[in-house]
């Protein structure tokens, strides 16, 4: 352990070395990660701390209490938080899982891609290209993967990698002052995250905050109306998506556009033909427009990833292109709410073919500001058991929520899991 200390420490320049006590603020996946990265590189006074979970420290006043160090505060921990702020004033250092991992990384080629949709499918697009030109290319970030694993990897003197493509939340840009990108990307611009941010202003100009980052060039998906208003408030090097056709595996107009982003920042790369080609037919994310299958001449989309109106209009526009004329589709709504502007939706009261069911604990606000027509149901269960008894052949029944799924899941990944299961299960008693 000794010798990794010593190689883990002298590995970082002066201004990396971390003021102790080091606490980490929030200990889901990033913060786990931070922690077993802080361990390896030979810190020993570190504490864990969150509300919703069984830490060394139990409470705020726990934390002010120490003397002051650094904090590694998590992407879901507002950094204008009363308790952030007064550990600021008390002299607290503030770091986060992001600019730890970068402590250690000398040539890579890192990527960065943010958006308010579609930042997980060009960052896995990219990925699928990434993994032909480097079989040790990272693909993590918001994604999934922390990039601490990896920094964690390069201290056990594992392979580095050539590429790194990091999925970016806007969290995760208020905190990232190391990260430095080679080629980054901002997918779309649509409201989000309004719980966090005062105004959607301040949301998109955090998203915008990539472009000074980027050492080359920033690609801008031009389908994107915001995006292009807030052009003038990018940083760097710009280039505008081109949208053509190609031949993909991906479902819905809004992936061909999210394809032709990766495709900019893969041909900057110079990437091979075999790397577009992997790129081409990478078929898609869990959750994310991910079609659960066809079942009596009806078919299942899960989109539990969908938690913003403009992912809501996206499904529903890729749904509505593929139904048969004589179908319907049975649009699923609902969760909890985070102050979304549910009036977007009223452009699909427009549409026929279509049936609106709203459930769990935002049903009635969605209803009442979207102003469309359809029936209430307490949890998603039960709407979905209405809608197994109406369904007919050529119907698309999509799951796209809009609303986040910690009203009765856990995560987005347990409501798409859920919905998967009791559809499964359905067709299987028969």
């Amino acid at each position: 352990m000794k010798s990794i200390i010593l190689y883990s420490m002298n590995s970082l320049n002066s201004s990396q070395i971390l003021k102790s006590p080091l606490v980490i603020v929030g200990l889901g996946k990033s913060g786990t990660s931070a922690k077993s990265f802080l361990i390896k590189l030979g810190y020993e006074k570190i504490f864990t701390f969150d509300e919703k979970a069984d830490c060394d420290l139990k409470t705020w006043n726990d934390v002010e209490n120490l003397a002051p160090g650094t904090l590694v505060v998590s992407p879901g921990v507002p950094l204008k938080s009363i308790h952030i702020l007064k550990l600021k004033k008390m002299g607290w250092g503030i770091t986060s899982e992001l600019n730890l991992a970068c402590s250690v990384l000398t040539d890579e080629i890192v990527i960065g891609i943010t958006g308010s949709v579609g930042k997980s499918t060009v960052t896995s697009i990219l990925g699928a290209g990434a993994k032909i030109q480097d079989k040790n290319a990272f693909v993590g970030g918001n994604l999934g993967v922390p990039f601490c694993d990896y920094a964690i990897s390069i201290l056990d003197k594992k392979p580095k990698a050539k590429y790194i493509i990091l999925e970016l939340s806007s969290y995760q840009l208020e905190n990232c002052d190391n990260l430095k990108l080679e080629y980054s990307a901002i997918t779309y611009l649509s409201a989000n995250h309004l719980e966090r941010y005062s105004t959607l202003d301040e949301y998109y100009l955090t998203k915008c905050q990539i472009g000074a980052k980027t050492k080359a060039v920033c690609i801008l998906n031009s389908a994107s109306k915001d995006l292009m208003a807030y052009k003038k408030n990018i940083a760097g090097t710009l280039l505008v998506t081109e949208i053509t056709t190609q031949k993909i595996n991906l479902f819905g107009k809004h992936n061909l556009e999210n394809y032709f982003v990766a495709e900019s920042i893969a041909k900057k790369c110079t990437w091979s033909d075999q790397s577009f080609l992997a790129m081409q037919n990478f078929s898609g994310l869990e959750h994310r427009l991910e079609t659960v299958g066809e079942f009596n001449c009806v078919t299942y989309i899960n989109d539990s990833k969908a938690t913003a109106m403009d992912s809501v209009l996206v499904a529903a526009s890729a749904a509505l292109d593929s139904l048969n004329h004589t179908g319907t589709l049975h649009l699923m709504l609902g969760g909890k709410d985070k102050n979304l502007p549910w009036e977007q939706l009223s452009e699909l009261s427009k549409i026929l073919n279509i049936q609106i069911y709203f459930f769990g604990a935002c049903a009635e606000v969605a209803k009442s500001k979207s102003n469309l027509a359809g029936t209430i149901y307490l949890k998603m269960s039960d709407a979905l058991n209405v809608i197994f008894d109406v369904v007919q052949d050529n119907d698309i029944v999509l799951l796209s929520p809009g609303g986040t799924s910690l009203d009765e899941f856990k995560n987005f990944e347990d409501r798409g899991d859920t919905f998967k299961s009791l559809v499964i299960k359905n067709y299987s008693t028969k």
